[in-house]
């Protein structure tokens, strides 16, 4: 029997001490178990929200994370593995062309996404948007397809790092979500607990974003990749902007019909372009020497992507959802756009349907905003800034008045806003 409590673990952190791995092996492993309780695991979760964590202790949290589940083997693959995971963000849809250009690159990409809360949405919410497509496969059907296919996007499995479901949804309701350790931990237990080799992090950071400051965006890309750099994981972390959306359209079928544009050589080129960027350091960390602008271009990633959605059910062909009810919201004068606010929109998106406020509501397939000007367009007045798409009339009324306040019209025009916010080695 264990001489160590919860009591006495809460205190130490509290009162700004250290943990030792023993006590962090045990509390955890003890709240997988129910011993130790939600309100007790609650006030622990808040030291470490107010003091923090020395490096050993995160190192020591993450590696019982991983310990409390199971762990991919992808060493019997032919091809390299590698991945990408996103912080989040507002229209941020790259995932669904990413894996399949660098599978087509000649990696394997083992994409385990989540779903959206909130403002910002989910890659599982938006490929369910196709019809017969599935987020949950067995480890088996993974391996085979990302030796068949060399792509997928699916649901983690909930043996993956499982004492992290529970802490989420602790950290969800006591408001401990901004921790930079809890953020790490959380993200990086499961990513290595997946097995891959590489791993890119697209760290987003702005209005659109969970994380608005740079400074706090640039110490949790440090903290993950020292992270999966101890773990024998080849981590490397870009800071994107997240002020205005990515691309033109917020919402789950919207998003997947933008991502084929982009597959099949149009697009918005924020999205392309951010893909591209990626999709190089993935290359660089899975040792390949191939060019992603080719396969994007030549059609090589499209095909993969539908053969991504076949093996997984659905039919890449499929006409997908669309909203019953729709509205333009037009400018109220001419003028330029100075801004397009990511934070506004994503909200109407939410409003609009898009998005949920509990992890266990409802999405509407076709609801969401499309974007109708960015950054630097002239606007004539009357002209469409935004169009509104929803399944009811209570929905687009919600939308209609969230995305209000959403464009910012100047007389003069901008010059063009920097992307490049850099990239974390170590």
């Amino acid at each position: 029997m264990s001489s160590i409590s919860a009591v006495d673990v809460i205190a130490i952190k509290r009162d700004g001490g250290v943990l030792s791995d023993e006590m962090i092996n045990w509390v955890l492993d003890a709240y997988q178990r129910r011993v130790v309780a939600d309100e007790q695991m609650s006030a622990l979760l808040m030291a470490v929200f107010v003091n923090g964590m020395t490096s050993t202790e995160l190192a020591t949290w993450t590696d019982s994370m991983i310990a409390s589940g199971e762990r991919l083997d992808l060493s019997m693959l032919s091809r390299p593995t590698v991945d990408k995971h996103s912080t989040g963000g507002v229209g941020d849809k790259v995932s669904l062309v990413l894996a399949a250009l660098v599978a087509a690159c000649g990696a394997a990409v083992p994409q385990l996404s989540g779903r959206g809360l909130g403002y910002t949405g989910g890659t599982l919410d938006k490929l369910e948007s196709i019809p017969g497509w599935r987020a949950s496969l067995s480890n088996e059907e993974i391996l085979a397809q990302l030796e068949a296919v060399g792509a997928v996007i699916c649901a983690a499995g909930a043996g993956l790092a499982p004492v992290d479901a529970k802490l989420y949804a602790l950290r969800d309701v006591t408001a401990t979500v901004e921790s930079i350790p809890l953020i790490a931990s959380s993200i990086m237990s499961k990513k290595i607990a997946e097995g891959t080799g590489g791993l890119v992090l697209d760290v987003k950071v702005g209005r659109g974003a969970f994380i608005r400051d740079v400074e706090r965006a640039r110490e949790l890309a440090h903290t993950m990749v020292r992270l999966g750099q101890a773990h024998g994981v080849a981590t490397v972390a870009k800071l994107t902007p997240m002020d205005e959306p990515l691309g033109l359209a917020v919402g789950n079928a919207l998003e997947v019909a933008e991502s084929v544009e982009v597959l099949r050589g149009a697009g918005p080129d924020d999205v392309r372009a951010l893909t591209l960027e990626l999709a190089t350091i993935m290359m660089e960390l899975a040792g390949l020497d191939a060019d992603p602008a080719t396969k994007l271009a030549d059609g090589s990633a499209y095909e993969v992507y539908q053969r991504m959605i076949l093996a997984q059910g659905g039919d890449p062909d499929a006409e997908l959802p669309r909203a019953r009810v729709n509205e333009s919201v037009r400018s109220p004068r001419a003028g330029f756009i100075r801004r397009v606010d990511a934070h506004v929109v994503g909200v109407a998106a939410w409003r609009l349907g898009a998005g949920r406020a509990r992890k266990e509501d409802p999405v509407s397939p076709s609801a969401g905003v499309l974007c109708r000007v960015v950054a630097g367009d002239a606007i004539e007045r009357g002209q469409p800034l935004f169009d509104l798409h929803a399944d009811d009339e209570a929905h687009l009324v919600a939308g209609r008045d969230a995305i209000a306040g959403a464009v910012e019209i100047g007389d003069e025009p901008i010059g063009a806003a920097t992307n490049n916010l850099g990239l974390v080695r170590g």
